[in-house]
């Protein structure tokens, strides 16, 4: 049996280590370490409630704009406040393209990239891989890069600016939309359309939406093996992916893009099978495992604390380990769409649970679902009606505000007393699937997904550990605040 540290992980926004045991070449335990401590929560604490707005979409540059709406919503909930139509759909749009880039970036960027490694240079697609995905080289990047680029000049007609805006307010949004802005949006869409739909997915997104099952998505990609999500399931199926980095489906989402009391991708809990009602309460962070400042036991996040503790002798995470009623949950675009009882990603998990390939197909697939529907939300913007209401913030409050990000489910918890901020707690995407272990010597979601990974006893050959970890495109500077 053999211990063996590795990292940093390249590729990772952030800092990553995972120590794995090892026994005939198989993986038996895995520890998961986020090294850099934030503690943005403690810099919050004692300032104006409105100043959060400011201080939280520095938390991370890459999904700034998810913290900004998380944290809009906590403080709109204090002032009983709900943007108007204008202000949710314009919102709706700066998120959507924040999120849609993370999924092309993960999947050209950071995803696709090991498969061009040297250690896969004897399988009869390595040569197409390497020189279409090879980072830095491959011929996809310019040609995913401009489109990228030309697609979030929606965040900047929208907010401004990417990352850290402070267009997203409590009660809606600061910029307007003139109808020659929505004409200019919609030319910015129907250029990203083009692309995803003669590069990524060389077929229409109606198409793509139509996919209904596991074999359905092998037909169609045996008629279309042109496009770059073909090239990923032609590897997939040869590389077993489905078996790789699977776990028992336990699945959450706080729900997404919501218009008029209607979330187009709904909240909700997923498990054995079934799904249930969200209830927030039953959301406590367990910090057993964590280098924090004991306390006794899990708490809510409105009366969790967050206070370092270097020499906690039990500790090996700046992590905590967020639970759902004791339950280790997976968040992330396979949780959002099966929630929302996609037929293809419901197919996908009753089939084969969560895995690396399911994860990665249920981002492309949320591309291709989410594009048409910026399409709606630009249409039903009222440029005459308003985008934003302005209300006072009271002296005493709580209040929860939370979102999908890219990488899953992202809460923000405030608590004001005398006008100041007392507590604020943040739960991100990462922190519940790069999670410690709880008190009772539970592993975290990616813990559990290591365990079976092949490597020889030396943990070399660990592109398939790296398989794995990217497959929850992990930010590690959301996970510790």
């Amino acid at each position: 049996m053999t211990r063996k540290i590795l990292g940093p992980f390249n590729r990772v926004e952030g800092d990553l280590e995972v120590e794995v045991e090892i026994a005939d070449g198989i993986v038996t335990k895995a520890w998961v370490n986020s090294p850099l401590y934030r503690g943005f929560e403690q810099i919050l604490q004692g300032k104006p409630p409105m100043d959060a707005l400011t201080y939280t979409p520095r938390i991370c540059g890459i999904c700034s704009v998810s913290q900004s709406i998380a944290c809009a919503s906590a403080l709109a909930q204090i002032q009983n406040i709900t943007p108007p139509s204008n202000g949710q759909l314009v919102s709706n749009l700066i998120l959507a393209c924040e999120n849609i880039a993370d999924h092309l970036t993960h999947f050209y960027l950071f995803f696709m990239p090991d498969f061009a490694r040297d250690s896969y240079q004897n399988k009869s697609w390595h040569k197409n891989i390497s020189n279409r995905f090879r980072a830095q080289t491959g011929t996809a990047t310019p040609t995913m890069l401009k489109a990228r680029a030309e697609f979030m000049h929606i965040t900047g007609i929208l907010a401004g600016k990417w990352p850290h805006t402070l267009s997203i307010q409590p009660g809606g949004t600061t910029t307007s939309v003139s109808a020659s802005d929505k004409i200019q949006l919609l030319g910015i869409l129907t250029s990203f359309r083009e692309f995803l739909e003669t590069q990524l997915f060389a077929d229409t997104l109606e198409n793509i939406i139509q996919l209904e099952t596991d074999d359905s998505l092998k037909s169609w990609m045996e008629n279309h093996p042109q496009a770059d999500f073909a090239e990923f399931l032609q590897i997939a199926e040869d590389l077993d992916l489905h078996k790789l980095g699977k776990i028992d489906a336990k699945f959450m989402s706080y729900g997404v893009y919501t218009h008029e009391d209607n979330s187009f991708l709904p909240q909700g809990l997923w498990a054995n099978g079934e799904l249930s009602e969200l209830d927030t309460n039953l959301i406590k962070e367990d910090i057993s495992s964590s280098w924090m400042l004991s306390q006794n036991g899990a708490k809510h996040p409105y009366q969790g604390n967050t206070l370092p503790d270097p020499d906690q002798a039990d500790g090996y995470s700046w992590c905590k380990a967020p639970r759902y009623n004791e339950q280790v949950i997976e968040v992330g675009a396979h949780a959002r769409q099966t929630i929302a009882q996609n037929p293809l990603a419901l197919d996908l998990a009753k089939n084969s649970q969560s895995n690396v390939r399911n994860r990665v197909i249920a981002r492309l697939l949320e591309l291709a679902r989410i594009v048409p529907e910026m399409e709606k939300w630009v249409r039903q913007i009222n440029p005459e009606e308003p985008f934003q209401i302005i209300s006072k913030l009271p002296d005493e409050a709580e209040g929860q505000g939370i979102i999908e990000a890219a990488r899953g489910s992202l809460g923000h918890w405030i608590r004001v007393r005398n006008g100041r901020i007392l507590n604020y707690q943040i739960i991100a995407p990462t922190t519940w699937n790069f999670s410690p272990r709880d008190k009772d010597d539970i592993a975290g979601a990616l813990e559990q997904a290591l365990i079976g990974t092949e490597v020889d006893n030396e943990g070399n050959g660990s592109v398939a550990i790296q398989h794995v970890v990217r497959s929850f495109d992990p930010c590690m500077v959301c996970t510790v605040h």
